[in-house]
């Protein structure tokens, strides 16, 4: 029983550094792709392209990414998931404007931690056609999602109403004009200027 226990934990170690090694590789190539669509063009960047770039083999890249766009996708669908979970974490006792402003707070928290890999995103998302024409790239695209979300925490049955959605819509709006702040220089302190602005009305 002891060597099968000392087993399970040996194997689950392995395991898990081998999904650690996993996660890493796929973080690089999305940081690698980035950069090459800043530098020529998300539309002149082929796969084999960034596979080369990132010294991956292309089945290794389709196991990561079904696409190209998939892998462009990826730093906005972690923005996404962040404010989802934001929002599903946040106290009950709140309103869905102070959930909104704790959950786009977070996630300008967690731009500014990521530093240079989202303002190459930021970049590419700007110069390319292809991101601008995109809804899932942008969070206001999430708009109706963010609203659903904020009525399920509340166990609210129907469609999103005018109410919510505006306030949605107001918050999304806010963090966008926050966001174009920073990636044009920012002010000297991002978080109180995102605070201020959140609180604008």
């Amino acid at each position: 029983m002891r060597r099968s226990s000392v087993t399970e934990r040996a194997g689950g170690g392995t395991e898990g550094l081998r999904e650690r090694k996993r996660a890493d590789s796929r973080a690089a190539t999305v940081d690698v792709a980035l950069q090459l669509f800043a530098e020529r063009g998300y539309e002149a960047v082929t796969v084999a392209d960034v596979c080369a770039a990132a010294e991956i083999a292309p089945r290794t890249f389709f196991r990561y990414f079904p696409t190209k766009e998939d892998l462009l996708a990826e730093p906005a669908r972690r923005m996404a998931e962040r404010v989802s979970a934001a929002i599903a974490a946040a106290p009950a006792d709140l309103d869905d404007a102070e959930v909104l402003t704790r959950s786009l707070r977070e996630l300008g928290e967690y731009v500014l931690a990521q530093g240079e890999r989202l303002a190459v995103f930021f970049q590419v998302a700007r110069t390319s056609a292809a991101v601008r024409s995109n809804p899932s790239l942008h969070l206001a695209g999430r708009e109706r999602e963010l609203a659903e979300e904020l009525l399920a925490r509340r166990a609210a049955a129907g469609p999103p109403d005018w109410r919510t959605r505006l306030a949605v819509a107001r918050a999304v709006a806010a963090f966008r004009t926050w966001l174009d702040d920073v990636v044009d220089g920012g002010p000297p302190d991002p978080l109180a200027h995102l605070d201020e602005v959140l609180a604008a009305r």
